[in-house]
Formats: C-alpha cells, sequence, structure tokens
C-alpha cells in the first residue's frame, strides 16, 4: 500500500472509530471531576472548555465537579495557616474553612466559568450548599471541618440535565466540593466523594476524575488501561498503590459499590486528554469497573 493510501486508510479508521462512540454515547449523562494542575493553567482550563463542548455538541449531558487543593495551598499560605492531612483528608479548621470556601466556591469555580462561557458553552456555578445540594454531617471528630455528604437534593442539577437532553442550550453545572450541616455551616467534601454522591443521586453511570496522575499503576509502573474490582483490591493488599491513590482507590471501589458503572482516571494535564479517553479505543487513563469480563 502507498504511504498516502495508509494515511487515508488510517484517517477513515479514526473517523469511523470516533464517530462508533459518538453514537455509543450519545444521550447519555457523565460526571466530569477536575482538579490538580489544569485548574492553575489557563491553557489547559481552555482545552478542557473545547472537550466539554464538543462532547455537549455530541449529545452528552454533563456535570462538572472539581476542587482546587493546590489554590487552597496557596491561600492558606498568604494567610500563614499550615495544616496536615490524615488518611488523605485535609484537617480544617473553622477559620481555614472561611478560606476554603472563599477559594473554591469564589476563585476557582468563578474562573471555570468565565472560561467556559467565554468558549461559548453555557454553564453556572454551584456550590454544594447551594440549595442544600449536598447535606452533610462531620465524617470525623480528627479532621475538623470535614463533611460526610449523608443526602443530595438533586432537583436543581436534574433541572440543568433535563434541559442539556433537550437541546444543546442546557447549562452545564459547574459544582464545588463545599457541602453544608444542618445548622447551614459550609464543610469541606473531597471532591472524589462529593463526586460519587452526585452520580449516585443523578443516575449517572460514568465518572471521570482528571487530576495529575496518569492514572492507576501496575507494579512496573505502567498504567493499567483497564481493571475491575478485584483488580483494585489485589493493588491495594500488595502495596503497589499508596498515598494519595491509595485513597482514589478505595474511593473508586466505594463507587462501584454504589452502582457507578465505570469510573475513569486521567492527567489532566494532558492536552485533550477527555477526548481522546471518551472517544478513541486506546484511551489515556484507567478505566474501572466492577466485573472484568464487562468491560466494554
Amino acid at each position: 500500500m502507498k504511504p498516502q493510501e495508509l494515511f487515508q486508510s488510517n484517517h477513515t479508521a479514526m473517523v469511523i472509530e470516533t464517530l462508533h462512540y459518538v453514537k455509543k454515547f450519545c444521550g447519555h449523562k457523565m460526571l466530569v471531576k477536575i482538579g490538580g494542575a489544569p485548574l492553575q493553567n489557563p491553557e489547559l482550563v481552555k482545552d478542557l472548555c473545547l472537550d466539554l463542548s464538543l462532547m455537549r455538541a455530541c449529545g452528552i449531558s454533563l456535570v462538572l465537579v472539581h476542587g482546587g487543593g493546590k489554590a487552597i495551598n496557596e491561600a492558606l499560605e498568604k494567610h500563614n495557616l499550615t495544616w496536615e492531612f490524615h488518611e488523605g483528608q485535609r484537617v480544617t479548621t473553622r477559620e481555614m474553612m472561611g478560606i476554603i470556601e472563599s477559594v473554591l466556591s469564589g476563585d476557582v469555580n468563578k474562573r471555570i466559568v468565565r472560561h467556559l462561557n467565554a468558549e461559548n458553552v453555557k454553564a453556572v456555578g454551584l456550590s454544594g450548599a447551594d440549595a442544600r445540594l449536598m447535606e452533610c454531617t462531620y465524617l470525623d471528630p480528627r479532621l475538623g471541618e470535614v463533611g460526610q455528604v449523608e443526602k443530595v437534593n438533586g432537583e436543581l442539577l436534574e433541572t440543568f440535565l433535563r434541559e442539556q437532553e433537550r437541546s444543546n442550550q442546557g447549562y452545564i453545572p459547574v459544582v464545588s466540593s463545599v457541602g453544608v450541616l444542618a445548622n447551614g455551616q459550609p464543610v469541606n467534601v473531597n471532591a472524589d466523594i462529593a463526586c460519587i454522591a452526585l452520580a449516585k443521586a443523578l443516575k449517572i453511570p460514568k465518572i471521570i476524575y482528571m487530576s495529575d496522575e496518569d492514572g492507576i499503576l501496575n507494579s512496573e509502573g505502567r498504567i493499567i488501561s483497564e481493571i475491575d474490582r478485584s483488580g483494585l483490591n489485589l493493588l491495594i493488599e500488595t502495596g503497589v498503590v499508596t498515598g494519595g491513590m491509595l485513597t482514589k482507590v478505595k474511593t473508586v471501589l466505594s463507587a462501584l459499590d454504589d452502582g457507578i458503572e465505570q469510573i475513569h482516571i486521567i492527567n489532566g494535564s494532558r492536552s485533550h486528554s477527555l477526548i481522546e479517553e471518551v472517544f478513541t479505543n486506546r484511551g489515556v487513563g484507567t478505566v474501572c469497573q466492577k466485573n472484568w469480563e464487562k468491560l466494554s
């Protein structure tokens, strides 16, 4: 086959592959969580906005959830506040919580919404405290102002999703990971855990975690492209996953047990990684599903 013919053949195969996934996911709902470096890099945020606009154009309804650990660190440092982590969660004082809410629900949330709107992607910013979206209790006395989501009042988000399903004019809700106690006090909620609570309540089958991690790595440091529940447990038992990834893997296991069909872990520092993960066979990270034989 001539080089030009080979190029045309490969190009056609790529187009067909992409259109297959467009057809597969049209009319589906997805929840995308963004955190880490992508939130700090305007070019990466711009790329993400383009990816989201293309997904919306393909008929995918979206909810976007974000954290903001690096921005929180910078804000706390400016206030000469120190912090520590306990089992992957930031120990949060009442003073720190005021700063965290301002950073997450103010600076970070509105920056994402502004970028989306600038790219002609209709979006509206929310927090878990708006309309008591995420009602919480304290997770652990040792963690201070950190919440465990007990109830999701999803009516507002369901309205946005229905409008997205109805037309391409619907708004993407952008939710910061701040919850609220019964007395109205805001609490810090781990963004990964917030994603699970929202996806379960809204019956969203697919979660995509975008962070600084390439995915889940095996003992040789290579990305595991597909893994099921038993494989995740084996990684924990053998000590292959540690630190922050251990916390994330435990969160993924919880999500699978709660009925979420698939959880993807990809590196948001890679330009257009979201599109590559959703619309190509090869993907760019790790996809987790409860049963290996049902992976597709």
